[in-house]
């Protein structure tokens, strides 16, 4: 592992399965996928069977709070460690990996392995970190992460971190240049249960590609003078789980041990946020036990100072719509409004009126969910131009305020590192 700790990140020694793995059995979803719908963690295991597979490497939340939690956390760290003795897992180096996944709603999502330097991170709000979180961290998710970090002596990462590179001076460039090279693929596999296809394609460190992504990072963090270079789009929970790890292992080393100890660096893959193949999808609000009338005059009285407008014709105002069965929308609209985002200002509504609310992925769920005595509340979907420059501004965005992409097309596990 190369550290360069200007650029708050490091370039890793990546293990792989070894060759003859069947990757489609190796690799699964992220953790927080589908926590709702156990058959599809049994799907899984039908799949993937006595294989080897990143399946017994971590845990599904839907299994949280469960007797399946208690044993996957038993077992858990024997595993990584019979795979690291029995060769399963091997090393490729220390490099960088391209990564390019197809779905069947987007034919490419490029990204970057690499390891995010967690003594450059931070998810409290308004730090100014070169790694930000995006969303607020729900402390209770994760102390279960935390135990696994704990005892296991390897990582697996769903964490999506976003740069904002409008000019694909990165990412896109590497791409470029592995392809003029004429460089195969590490990896070719689909992936299962009809989440698509994913390849990957090692960069050594020292090689001319590796020595372009560094000048392209570093030229995307000279150009901020706000020192933000990452921020975190998925996995949010689990590189906060890694920082807190990391400050319980830091305690008993000396100042030297910490600069290269390998807990101190949190595998993830670098997405451009500008990419075609990442959608930002809105999660737009259910109300519930209030009717759209009722929400409407709460929300003419709690804007009254934020230029509030109903149905006007102002162009330029931020606006939310109010949707209902059985009657008409009414767009909201704030000439003055109290957040930078209409989410972060119906979100702040809600909160402080102790309105019930659900959050809701796809406008046709909220009208259905907007029955008698609800309220749906449509809100608009992030600007990728403006996303950086709202972190910067605001500090975190509201809960739930956006997704990227469906839940398929979600990172799945199949690079590791060692942490111990």
């Amino acid at each position: 592992m190369r550290t360069i700790s200007d650029l708050g990140f490091a370039v890793p020694d990546i293990l792989i399965p070894q060759e003859g793995t069947d990757l489609k059995k190796w690799a699964v979803i992220a953790c927080d996928q589908y926590t709702s719908e156990p058959e599809y963690w049994e799907n899984c295991e039908k799949e993937a069977g006595d294989a080897p597979s990143t399946l017994n490497l971590v845990l599904p939340e839907v299994y949280l709070n469960t007797d399946k939690e208690t044993e996957k956390l038993g077992s858990i760290a024997r595993t990584a460690q019979r795979y690291l003795d029995e060769g399963i897992l091997r090393s490729l180096g220390t490099g960088f990996i391209l990564t390019d996944r197809s779905t069947d709603l987007h034919p490419s999502r490029r990204g970057l392995m690499a390891a995010i330097d967690l003594e450059g991170y931070s998810f409290e709000p308004g730090n100014k970190n070169i790694c930000r979180a995006t969303e607020g961290t729900v402390l209770s998710r994760i102390p279960p992460r935390v135990r696994i970090r704990a005892n296991s002596p390897l990582e697996l990462p769903h964490i999506m971190i976003l740069i904002d590179d409008p000019e694909g001076i990165t990412i896109e460039k590497a791409f470029d240049m592995a392809e003029a090279a004429g460089i195969a693929p590490l990896y070719d596999t689909d992936l299962m249960l009809g989440s698509g296809h994913i390849t990957g394609t090692f960069i050594p460190d020292g090689s001319e590609i590796a020595d372009s992504i560094i000048n392209g990072l570093e030229a995307l963090k000279a150009a901020n003078s706000d020192g933000l270079l990452f921020l975190v789009g998925d996995g949010n929970h689990s590189l906060a789980s890694a920082k807190a790890h990391w400050e319980n292992v830091r305690q008993g080393l000396s100042e030297e041990e910490r600069l290269n100890h390998p807990a101190r660096y949190a595998l993830a893959e670098i997405v451009n946020i500008h990419d075609k193949g990442l959608d930002f999808e809105p999660i737009h609000r259910v109300v519930f036990n209030i009717s759209s009338g009722e929400f409407i005059a709460k929300a003419t009285e709690f804007f009254k100072d934020s230029g509030v407008e109903i149905n006007g014709t102002e162009d330029g105002s931020q606006s939310f719509t109010v949707v209902s069965e059985g009657e008409a929308d009414v767009t909201i609209k704030l000439s003055n409004p109290p957040h930078s985002l209409a989410v972060g200002s119906v979100q702040m509504m809600i909160d402080a009126l102790g309105l019930e609310c659900d959050y809701i992925h796809g406008e046709d769920s909220v009208r259905k969910l907007a029955t008698e005595g609800n309220t749906g509340i449509l809100v608009p979907a992030i600007r990728k131009d403006t996303f950086f420059g709202t972190v910067e501004k605001e500090g975190v965005f509201p809960r739930k305020t956006f997704s990227m992409g469906e839940a398929f097309e979600k990172r799945f596990y199949l690079e590791a590192k060692k942490i111990g």
